[in-house]
C-alpha cells in the first residue's frame, strides 16, 4: 500500500470550506478509480492558521496514475480548493506503508 501526502495552509475559517471541497468533489472521484484505498483530512491548527494534510491510500503506484496521470509527484488542486487555500505544496509525497494494523 502507498500513502500519498499533501499539505497545504489555510485561514482558520477555510478550513471547513476546503473539507466541504474535498468531501463533495474530490471523494467521490477518488472511490471511482481501482485501486483507491481511503484518504484522511487532518489538521493542525497553526499561530497564523490551520496546516491541512491529506493522505490518500493506494494499492499500486498505476492507481495513483488513474487519478493523478504520469506526473505522479505533482499535486492535483482543483481551482475551488485553491480559491480557499492560503497556500499549498505543489507536489506530493509518496510512502511506502510498511505495518497497517
Amino acid at each position: 500500500m502507498i500513502a500519498r501526502i499533501w499539505k497545504a495552509v489555510a485561514d482558520a475559517e477555510r478550513v471547513k470550506d476546503y473539507v466541504a471541497h474535498f468531501e463533495k468533489n474530490v471523494f467521490p472521484e477518488l472511490r471511482q478509480i481501482m485501486g483507491f484505498q481511503g484518504a484522511y483530512v487532518m489538521e493542525k491548527v497553526l499561530d497564523d492558521g490551520v496546516e491541512i494534510q491529506v493522505m490518500s491510500l493506494w494499492e499500486s503506484m498505476d492507481a495513483i496514475r488513474q487519478f493523478a496521470g504520469e506526473q505522479v509527484d505533482q499535486a492535483v488542486v482543483e481551482p475551488e480548493a485553491q480559491a480557499v487555500l492560503r497556500s499549498f505544496d505543489k507536489t506530493v509525497s509518496h510512502h511506502e506503508v510498511l505495518v497497517k494494523h
